[in-house]
This record gives structure tokens, sequence and C-alpha cells, in this order.
């Protein structure tokens, strides 16, 4: 079961120095796993159904896209539990000047159908047909270990981010930063709750705020570590998307993101936390080619656990890649 879909990226896709933003990638990649997997999900006569997206697995950003070119966007259901769809997406950028094709991106995602009639009902996933046997066993292994790093990270919500007064430069609090949006009916799915793609634009857009600001040049997203989404957003949230940065190496920042919805038009429901992911930046000169990034400093005892956190994270990314035999960011 594959779909695709393409479309050529505009001056507004992109940031000053006509690189597209890694959330336009991601609300592409997630448009596209949200249509093959509801899809899917209604194939048989039963309770109609919109997939929701559950959790995105990490993702590389492989080549950057530019302004003119074409992202051609490949989906395809690769594993189904009785409640889950896992969706693959591929993402190629074409020159159409030139005819040149690249692979930017290979994402997981993750998606639950929820009844249309009943949000809170999460119904029953038709069975794929897989080619070897093989197939399904990879993927039961990969959907219990997902199912796992959900159930420990639900629980690792953080602490808001605060407010600094005159910090200084290459601190935490210099460059943290927080959107505020108003959740309308365009941010949202037939059900009234917020597209996970709208969120995870919102996401990149607060981090690579963060890191333009540590380091006061071009900056692009290298990789974002696996995304849950802990909870709905619904129309007329007010939601505020927080970035901190956690960790500097000599070419790349961390930056954690959060997600809080608070629904102010419903009283019975406190602030809660929806979302929360890390993004990996890199800073680029006016070649394209990577600098080095001023060094994080510190301050307090939660920014240093979360900086040695970081770091471990890091380290352990760069010996997954040095197996692979991959470049290093």
């Amino acid at each position: 079961i594959a779909s695709q879909m393409s479309r050529i990226m505009r001056p507004d896709d992109a940031n000053v120095a006509g690189n597209v933003h890694g959330g336009t990638i991601l609300k592409m990649i997630e448009e596209a796993g949200a249509i093959i997997s509801t899809r899917h999900c209604n194939s048989q006569n039963g309770e109609r159904c919109v997939a929701a997206l559950a959790r995105v697995e990490r993702t590389d950003f492989l080549s950057p896209m530019c302004i003119g070119e074409v992202a051609h966007v490949s989906a395809e259901i690769t594993y189904t539990s009785k409640h889950s769809v896992e969706v693959q997406v591929n993402v190629m950028s074409e020159n159409i000047l030139t005819g040149t094709k690249k692979l930017t991106n290979k994402a997981t995602l993750w998606y639950v159908p929820l009844s249309l009639k009943n949000v809170d009902k999460v119904l029953e996933v038709p069975p794929v047909v897989y080619s070897r046997q093989e197939q399904e066993e990879e993927g039961r292994k990969r959907y219990e270990a997902q199912k796992l790093e959900r159930m420990e990270t639900k629980w690792r919500n953080g602490d808001i981010v605060q407010p600094v007064p005159n910090p200084e430069p290459n601190t935490v609090s210099y460059s943290q930063s927080s959107l505020i949006h108003l959740v309308g009916p365009s941010d949202c799915t037939l059900h009234g709750f917020v597209h996970g793609g709208v969120t995870m634009k919102l996401m990149d857009e607060v981090a690579g705020i963060v890191a333009a600001r540590h380091c006061k040049t071009n900056i692009v997203t290298a990789s974002v570590d696996a995304i849950n989404f802990h909870d709905k957003i619904r129309k007329g949230c007010v939601i505020t998307i927080s970035g901190r940065m956690t960790f500097t190496s000599n070419k790349s920042m961390e930056i954690e993101v959060l997600v809080d919805a608070d629904p102010v038009v419903d009283n019975s429901q406190k602030r809660y936390r929806a979302a929360s992911a890390f993004f990996t930046y890199v800073s680029l000169s006016q070649e394209g080619k990577s600098l080095p990034v001023p060094q994080l400093v510190p301050e307090t005892e939660d920014e240093k656990k979360r900086f040695e956190e970081g770091k471990g994270r890091y380290l352990q990314m760069k010996a997954k890649r040095q197996g692979q035999g991959e470049p290093q960011p």
C-alpha cells in the first residue's frame, strides 16, 4: 500500500538563505502519512475514522532542499498492529532545471484510528498482507520498541521554560524562546483536533529561533529525535511552544521543545503537556559549509544535568552513525 504527493518549494517555505524549513518537510511527511493511514483504516466496511499521529521516530535531514525544487513525498504502510499503523515516508528533492534528484529525508510515523463519532474511541486496524513473513516479525519488534519508549517519555514532562532578565550570551536563558498560537480551524482535522504536522512545524520554528539566537548565523535542521504526542490538542486551545538549548557539540546544537496546551474555553480542563521532542541544528556559512557552534554555558544544576544527558544522546548517535559509516553532523 503506497501513495505519492509532490509540490514545488516556495519562498514562504524557506529561511532567508533559501533553505526549506525542516518543519515544512515534517508537515508534508505527516500529511502523506495521515492520508495513507486514514485511507487504509477505512478500507473495510465499518465505523468511519481519521488516523491521528501518535509518534514520529528519529529522522535525519540528509541534504538541504531549496526554493524552486520539487519535493516528492512517497508513503508506504509497513506494519499494522491491532490499533496502530506504521508508515514509512521518503522525501526526494528534484531540481527541475537540471533533473538532479536527492534523498532528503526518511521517516517512520505511527498512527492510531480514532472514530469520527467518538474521538476517544480507538478503532481496530485492518491487517496488511506482508510479502514476506520476516516483514511482520521485524515490524512487531519496531512496534514493541516504540511502545516501550512512549511509556518512558510520557512522564518525562519537564518543567515550564521561564524567562530570565538580562541573560548573558551563550547561556540557555539567552536563546530560549517561546511561541504562542491560537488553534484555528485550518490547523485541525475533521475531528477538530490539531494535525500532528502543524504541531511539528511550529516546534521546528521555535527550535530554529533558539538556534539562530545562539549562533547568529544561517541554521538548518539536521535531525529530530523521536516526537511523542502525549495528548490531543483541540480547536480553540492556546498552545505555548517553548524551546531551550540543552547541549552543543563542536558543530551541532540540541534543542528541547515542549508543547503545552491551554483549553481557554473549557474551564474544566487545566493546562497540559501535549508533545515534546529534541531537535538538532547545525550552523552554516553563506557558502553552505558547516561552521563551529559557540559552546553553550550551562549555569544552573538542571541545565548542567540536561547538558550531560544531551551529551549522552549525541555520543550514542555518533557511535551508531560510525557503525553504519554515515557522515557526522
